[in-house]
C-alpha cells in the first residue's frame, strides 16, 4: 500500500459508531468487496482477504459482537514483490447463515452481484460506513497531483454502480470505470475526496493529504515561474542577437549615406549587444528613452531595407544567424 492509503487504513480502523446498523453497513461492505463465498467440505464458507492485521480483527469482532460467529484469522505469504496483496483471510467455516442474515446470498443461495439493498437505502450513517467499509476492504488513496483520486476496486460493475449511488446520496461525485477487465470506482475532484474523508472519518489523513497538496501546488507554481523566466531569458538573448546582426547589415548597405542619430542608435546597439533597451537609452549622450532608441532602430532598419529592395541587394535579415532559434 501507498503511504497515503495505510494512514488512512490506519485512521479508520480506528473509527467506532455506537449504532448496529452503521457497523452492519460497514463489515457488510468489507465482507462483499473483499471476500467470497466458497464451499469447503460441502459446506458455504465465508471468507475475507484483507490488508492488515487492525481491519482483520475488527471484522473479527463485529462477526462475534454483532452476530455471534466465531472466525479465525490465517496469516498469508504475500511475496515481497507483491506487497499490494492482502496479507490476512478472516474465515468463518459455517458461512451460510451469515452470509443469509448479511445480505451476502439470495434466495436461490447466491452470490449477490452488488451490494444488499438495504445498505444502499440506508440512513446517511449507514452511507458513511459503506464508504469507510468500501476504503477499508479495497481504498487506495493516491497523493495530490495529476493523479490524486480515492480508488475502489470492486469485484463487480453492480457492486462499483452500488458505491456510486451511496457517495451520489452523500453528495461526492463519483464515477465507475473498468480498466484492464478491473471495476473501479474514482473519485479525482480535490474538494470531494475531502468532502469523503471527513464523512469517513479521517481528519488527520486529511489534513496531511491537503498538506501535501499545498506543498506540491508551491512547488509546481516555483517551476513554472521559473520556466517563465527561463523562456524570457531566451527570447531576450534571441531578440538582441537578430537586431545587432540586422543592424550590422543596415550600417553595410547605407554606408556614410545615414542620418547622425540614427547612425549614433545603431552603433550603441552594436557596442552593448547584451544591453536591454532602457539600459541603451541609459547609456545615450544624453540619455533618452527605451521607446526613442527603439524607434530610432527600426527607422534605421527600415531605410536600409528600402535602399537594399532598389539594389536588388540582400536586405537585412540576410544577416540573421542560421541557428537563431538555438540561441
Amino acid at each position: 500500500m501507498t503511504f497515503m492509503t495505510d494512514q488512512l487504513k490506519r485512521e479508520l480502523s480506528l473509527v467506532s459508531s455506537a449504532k448496529t446498523s452503521v457497523r452492519v453497513a460497514e463489515v457488510a461492505t468489507i465482507l462483499r468487496l473483499s471476500g467470497g463465498l466458497h464451499t469447503i467440505s460441502g459446506r458455504i464458507a465465508l471468507e475475507s482477504e484483507l490488508h492488515t492485521p487492525a481491519i482483520a480483527q475488527r471484522v473479527r469482532r463485529d462477526l462475534a459482537e454483532i452476530y455471534g460467529v466465531q472466525s479465525e484469522i490465517v496469516e498469508q505469504h504475500v511475496p515481497a514483490s507483491k506487497s499490494n496483496t492482502p496479507a490476512y483471510l478472516v474465515r468463518v467455516l459455517d458461512g451460510e447463515t451469515i452470509a443469509r442474515q448479511i445480505g451476502l446470498l439470495d434466495t436461490k443461495r447466491r452470490q449477490i452481484r452488488g451490494l444488499p439493498n438495504r445498505l444502499t437505502t440506508g440512513s446517511t450513517e449507514e452511507l458513511e460506513g459503506i464508504w469507510r467499509g468500501a476504503i477499508l476492504a479495497r481504498g487506495i488513496l493516491n497523493e495530490p497531483g495529476r493523479t490524486g483520486s480515492v480508488e475502489i476496486v470492486c469485484p463487480t460493475n453492480e457492486a462499483a454502480m452500488a458505491l456510486v449511488g451511496a457517495a451520489a446520496r452523500l453528495g461526492v461525485a463519483a464515477k465507475s470505470r473498468e480498466i484492464r477487465n478491473v471495476h473501479k470506482v474514482i473519485i479525482r475532484d480535490d474538494d470531494a475526496i475531502e468532502k469523503l474523508l471527513l464523512i469517513v472519518g479521517a481528519p488527520n489523513t486529511l489534513s496531511e493529504w491537503n498538506q501535501l497538496r499545498e506543498q506540491r501546488e508551491v512547488r509546481a507554481t516555483a517551476n513554472r515561474l521559473v520556466n517563465f523566466d527561463d523562456a524570457n531569458l531566451r527570447r531576450s538573448a534571441q531578440a538582441a542577437v537578430a537586431a545587432c546582426a540586422r543592424v550590422e547589415r543596415a550600417l553595410e548597405i547605407l554606408g556614410s549615406d545615414i542620418p547622425e542619430h540614427l547612425q549614433y542608435a545603431g552603433r550603441l546597439r552594436l557596442e552593448h549587444r547584451e544591453a536591454s533597451l532602457d539600459e541603451l537609452g541609459a547609456l545615450a549622450s544624453p540619455p533618452i528613452t527605451k521607446d526613442a532608441v527603439a524607434g530610432r532602430i527600426r527607422r534605421l532598419l527600415a531605410m536600409a531595407d528600402k535602399e537594399a529592395a532598389l539594389q536588388g541587394i540582400p536586405n537585412t535579415e540576410a544577416n540573421l544567424p542560421v541557428d537563431l532559434d538555438r540561441i
